[in-house]
C-alpha cells in the first residue's frame, strides 16, 4: 500500500469520526435546538513558497535542486490559491445549509467583513477564500498597508516590556517540555535524518564547514516592538524543515530528493517547526502580550449582533499565540504533516443561540495532506478535517458548546493580564515616548483603532499610528516602535 493511499484512508476515517461531533454533520436535534448566529474565522495563509530565495539557507544546505516554486519568495503559490478557493466553497455550503446566509449572498452593511494582514500571502488567501465563499459578490479585503508590509494587528510582537516581565517569560520557556535545550536535543534524530536527505556533507554550505544542524548556540531576544526571536543554528533547521514540508505539498511527492520517508518521519520534520514556534509564541505569559490585538478583536466580534461572518487572515504565530493566551487546547492533527496548525488551517468560532442564551463551538479546520496534494473538491460528504478545540478550565455542555459568557470571561482575563503588565524601560531596549499630537494631521501618521477606524486623537489603550502599534496608558503616556 502506497503512502498516498495510507494518508487518504487515514484522512477519510478521521474525518468521518470528527465530523459527527463538529461543524459539518450537526444532528437534526441539534439544529432544532440551536440557531447559528455568527462565524468568526482566524485563518493561517495557505501554501506559499519558502520565505527567502536566491542564496537562501535552504538552497545552500543541499546539492540537489528544489521544487520550482510557482510564486516569488514568501508569496501564496498557485496551488495555495486553488486550495483556498475550495475551502471558501466548503464554508459557503456549510453556512447556507445552516441558514446563516442565503446562497449567492451579497453582503449587506456590516454583516460580512474580511480583514487580512498586508502580506501578499495573507491578502491573497483572503481574496481566494472570498471568491469561493461569496462568488456573486466582489468582496473587499480590508488591509491597511502596501503589499508585504506587516500590519501591527497581525504582528505577534511585544507592545509592553520590563525586565521582570522578560524574566517571567524566560522562566516559562524553561519549563516548556523540559526547557529549550532539552526540547531541541529531542529533535536530534530528525535533524540527522534531514542532513541525510539533504546530503549536507556535499552541499555548497559544506565548503564553510556547515555539514550538520546544531542548536547549542540558541539565544532568545525578547524586546518591545519586536516579535520574539531565536538566534543560532536551530533557526536554520526550522527554515529547512519549513521548505521540505512546502515542497512535499507542491511537488505531490513524499520522497524528497529520492528519499522515501514514512508518515512518522514527515511528522517529525513538522515537529522541528513546532519546537521553534512553541518556544516563541506559546508560553502563556508571552502570548497575552503577543496576541492582545487579535484577542481583543475576536472578543469584540463575538459580542456583536449585526455581524454574520468575519474572516481574519494572518499566520501560524497568530493562531499559536491566541490559543496560548486563551487556554485553547489544539488537538494533535491527523492526516497532516504539521502537528499543530497546518498550512491554511482555520481557528473557527461558531456562535449559536438556543433562544435564551448564546454559546460558542471552537474548531480547528484544515485540509489533510492528500487534499492539499490532490486539490480535492470539498463538500458536505468530502469535508476538510474538523477537530474540536477544548478550552482549558471550561466545561462544554452535552452538545459540545461553551457558554459565550464563560468564553467572554476568558477573553477578559487574558486582556486584564495584558493590562497588568507594566511598560517600563529595560536593560536591553528603551522606547522613547512620543507625542502624536504634532503629527496626527499628517496622513502618513494618521491614528486608527484596532478595527481600522480613523481617530481624531489616540485614546487610552492600543492604537495604530502610521505603521506602528502604540499604547497610551495613564502612567506611561505614549510609546511605540515599528
Amino acid at each position: 500500500m502506497t503512502k498516498q493511499i495510507q494518508w487518504m484512508l487515514a484522512a477519510i476515517l478521521t474525518t468521518s469520526c470528527i465530523n459527527a461531533q463538529a461543524q459539518t454533520k450537526r444532528s437534526d436535534d441539534f439544529r432544532a435546538k440551536y440557531e447559528l448566529k455568527e462565524v468568526v474565522v482566524m485563518s493561517r495563509h495557505n501554501i506559499r513558497s519558502p520565505l527567502s530565495s536566491g542564496g537562501a539557507v535552504y538552497q545552500r544546505v543541499t546539492p540537489y535542486k528544489w521544487f520550482a516554486w510557482t510564486s516569488p519568495s514568501s508569496q501564496l503559490s498557485l496551488r495555495g490559491g486553488v486550495l483556498e478557493t475550495e475551502m471558501g466553497q466548503f464554508f459557503r455550503k456549510w453556512v447556507v445549509d445552516e441558514g446563516l446566509l442565503p446562497d449567492n449572498y451579497r453582503p449587506q452593511g456590516d454583516e460580512v467583513l474580511f480583514y487580512a494582514n498586508s502580506r501578499q500571502r495573507t491578502f491573497a488567501t483572503a481574496k481566494y477564500f472570498s471568491a469561493g465563499f461569496l462568488p456573486f459578490a466582489n468582496v473587499e479585503i480590508t488591509h491597511k498597508y502596501e503589499e508585504d508590509k506587516m500590519d501591527p494587528v497581525f504582528t505577534a510582537q511585544f507592545t509592553k516590556m520590563n525586565d521582570t516581565y522578560r524574566q517571567e517569560v524566560i522562566a516559562e520557556m524553561e519549563t516548556l517540555n523540559g526547557g529549550p535545550k532539552a526540547w531541541m536535543v529531542a529533535q536530534q534524530p530528525t535533524l540527522t535524518l534531514m542532513e541525510e536527505v539533504l546530503d549536507m556533507a556535499h552541499s555548497p554550505a559544506a565548503k564553510n564547514d556547515t555539514t550538520h544542524f546544531w542548536y547549542d548556540d540558541s539565544q532568545f531576544i525578547l524586546e518591545k516592538g519586536s516579535e520574539p526571536k531565536i538566534t543560532g543554528g536551530y533557526t536554520m533547521a526550522y527554515i529547512v524543515a519549513d521548505a521540505l514540508v512546502l515542497q512535499c505539498y507542491e511537488s505531490e511527492s513524499f520522497a524528497p530528493f529520492g528519499h522515501e520517508l514514512t508518515t512518522e518521519q514527515w511528522r517529525a520534520i513538522g515537529a522541528v517547526k513546532v519546537v521553534y514556534d512553541g518556544l516563541l509564541f506559546t508560553t502563556h505569559r508571552a502570548a497575552v502580550n503577543l496576541a492582545y490585538p487579535l484577542v481583543s478583536r475576536i472578543r469584540e466580534e463575538l459580542q456583536r449582533q449585526d455581524r454574520k461572518f468575519m474572516f481574519l487572515c494572518g499566520h501560524d504565530s497568530n493562531l499559536a499565540s491566541i490559543a496560548a493566551a486563551l487556554g485553547l487546547q489544539f488537538p494533535e492533527t491527523e492526516g497532516a504533516l504539521e502537528p499543530r496548525t497546518p498550512i491554511g488551517s482555520k481557528l473557527v468560532f461558531e456562535k449559536w443561540s438556543d433562544g435564551t442564551e448564546e454559546y460558542v463551538a471552537v474548531n480547528l479546520v484544515y485540509q489533510a495532506v492528500d487534499q492539499l496534494q490532490g486539490r480535492t473538491i470539498l463538500s458536505h460528504d468530502v469535508a476538510p478535517m474538523v477537530k474540536p478545540v477544548t478550552v482549558e478550565g471550561l466545561t462544554a455542555n452535552s452538545d459540545g458548546l461553551y457558554r459565550l459568557s464563560d468564553l467572554d470571561a476568558r477573553f477578559a482575563e487574558a486582556m486584564e493580564e495584558y493590562d497588568a503588565i507594566e511598560d517600563a524601560p529595560t536593560g536591553i531596549s528603551t522606547i522613547h515616548a512620543q507625542d502624536p499630537a504634532a503629527t496626527v494631521n499628517n496622513e502618513a501618521e494618521a491614528v486608527y483603532d484596532l478595527q481600522g477606524r480613523r481617530l481624531p486623537a489616540p485614546g487610552k489603550g492600543l492604537y495604530i499610528q502610521g505603521s506602528t502599534l502604540k499604547i497610551k496608558t495613564r502612567l506611561t503616556g505614549y510609546s511605540g516602535r515599528e
